[in-house]
């Protein structure tokens, strides 16, 4: 499986008034991974299709060590469909503990900004085959209208 982890410390110059990193700057952490993986995979610039079903499990506080996982799923002919993950935790836990996950779609764009043809990605283990069903499932759920996406 194709993906990136970017490892940081959460920044003390960007806490909310409740001392918590706000949820927009998390999400533009998870866009600039899945953005790092899909330029890799694409070789060339890419652009955001889609973000969408995340919702935070727990906040990330300043000084917490954060780590943000894009990992490639599916390729269509132009795009590429990815799990973003964010884990995160006191720089001496063991462990760290997820805040959030979302799928995510990139494009591919020539020099021109027209869509073009990515390399086929093709899941090899039993899990790399569920991660793409999981997340070509919930990329598809995303496209039906509200009224059929409840059915």
């Amino acid at each position: 499986m194709h993906s990136i982890t970017l490892r940081f410390l959460a920044s003390h110059t960007a806490p909310s008034a409740s001392g918590r990193i706000y949820g927009g700057t998390v999400l533009r952490w998870m866009d600039e991974a899945g953005f790092a993986c899909a330029s890799a995979w694409a070789g060339d610039n890419c652009v955001t299709a889609f973000m969408g079903n995340a919702s935070f499990d727990r906040p990330i506080h300043p000084g917490d060590l954060v780590e943000v996982q894009a990992s490639l799923a599916h390729t269509g002919e132009t795009s590429m469909n990815m799990l973003i993950e964010v884990r995160s935790g006191g720089i001496q836990e063991k462990e760290l503990r997820e805040v959030t996950h979302c799928v995510a779609v990139y494009a591919a764009l020539d020099g021109e900004g027209a869509p073009r043809a990515v390399d086929k990605f093709t899941p090899e283990t039993p899990g790399d085959m569920a991660l793409a069903e999981r997340v070509n499932a919930q990329v598809e759920a995303a496209r039906l209208p509200p009224a059929m996406s409840a059915h």
